[in-house]
């Protein structure tokens, strides 16, 4: 079932969903199934699975020299987002990215999705290799989400690559990706809703925002949405601190800011049992005001790790 199927026959109830990571490559997918079950009992109707993309290392060849070698730490969300499907009955979405494919990898990627019954995905440009500093993409690839999206739509409408009659569409209902701060290398929030519009316009569905942990600027954000025209479903996006390194590394990677409240309370702690219980009511106290104000769905970012999840669902749902 669509996203937004699931938003509308929930008529106004907030839903519960939440992101895992697939495992580190060779470890089993129990880890992922571990993560899940406990979560279950909250009746998520759909759960997300990242995508990531390829990283590089060095090999020293025999004659001394380096060989640049590309490697994927994380693979498998194709078949993660079947096995959920098979052994829970619920939706799986999963991230479809520019980075490390290109338009051709893309669309087998997309077929495949489609053979196994996926009717949702989020599409995302993705993040910049560490080493490159900023994001390149792949030859023949996508270097924006917008064209991504794109060529999603070209399937929907049944136009393949190197096809040149129409074959049977896919119907794939596509989420992207909205920045309550904005997108960091977006010159102004103005800027950055007008290509979010933009992507509303090529058909995306819904919103997924990323982390924020003021909940007025996601006020802000679904209200400057609506002026600029754009009236899909908007997910707020959460993530507990769990961590006192947490308050810097998330507005380092993220660039989100914390509330004076909350950073006050976290340097208050003397460990990271103290930071959690913080993040913990934190978290609840975002998501109670969130469901109070018609919030679709409390899309929690997990880290593939349910405790800290499992006790905020179990104080709202």
């Amino acid at each position: 079932m669509k996203i937004t199927e699931h938003i509308k026959q929930a008529k106004g109830k907030t839903l519960f969903s939440f992101e895992i990571l697939p495992p580190v490559k060779g470890e089993s997918i129990d880890s992922i199934f571990a993560a899940i079950d406990p979560l279950m009992e909250f009746k998520p109707p759909f759960i997300d699975v990242t995508y990531h993309r390829e990283e590089y290392m060095y090999k020293k060849r025999e004659n001394g020299l380096l060989e640049k070698v590309t490697t994927r730490k994380r693979p498998g969300t194709v078949g993660i987002c079947a096995a959920i499907m098979n052994k829970y009955h619920i939706d799986a979405v999963p991230h479809i990215i520019c980075g490390g494919f290109n338009k051709e990898e893309t669309e087998n990627a997309l077929i495949d999705l489609d053979f196994l019954g996926v009717d949702n995905i989020l599409v995302l440009r993705g993040d910049a290799i560490k080493s490159e500093g900023r994001f390149i993409p792949d030859e023949g690839g996508h270097a924006y989400a917008n064209e991504l999206l794109g060529q999603v739509m070209e399937l929907n409408q049944g136009k393949y690559i190197h096809e040149e009659v129409t074959r049977n569409p896919t119907s794939f209902c596509v989420g992207v990706a909205g920045y309550p701060e904005k997108h960091f290398e977006a010159p102004s929030l103005k800027s950055d809703l007008k290509y979010l519009k933009m992507k509303v316009d090529q058909g995306a569905e819904y919103v997924v925002t990323q982390m924020f942990f003021d909940n007025q600027k996601y006020f802000q954000f679904v209200d400057k949405c609506r002026e600029e025209g754009i009236h899909v479903p908007i997910i707020p996006g959460l993530k507990p601190i769990t961590t006192l390194n947490h308050m810097n590394i998330l507005p380092s990677i993220f660039h989100v800011d914390l509330p004076d409240d909350l950073v006050e309370a976290l340097e208050g702690c003397k460990n990271n049992e103290d930071v959690r219980e913080v993040g913990i009511e934190w978290a609840i106290q975002q998501s109670k005001e969130l469901m109070e104000k018609g919030a679709p769905v409390l899309h929690y970012y997990t880290m593939s790790k349910s405790k800290v999840i499992t006790r905020i669902a179990e104080a709202l749902f």
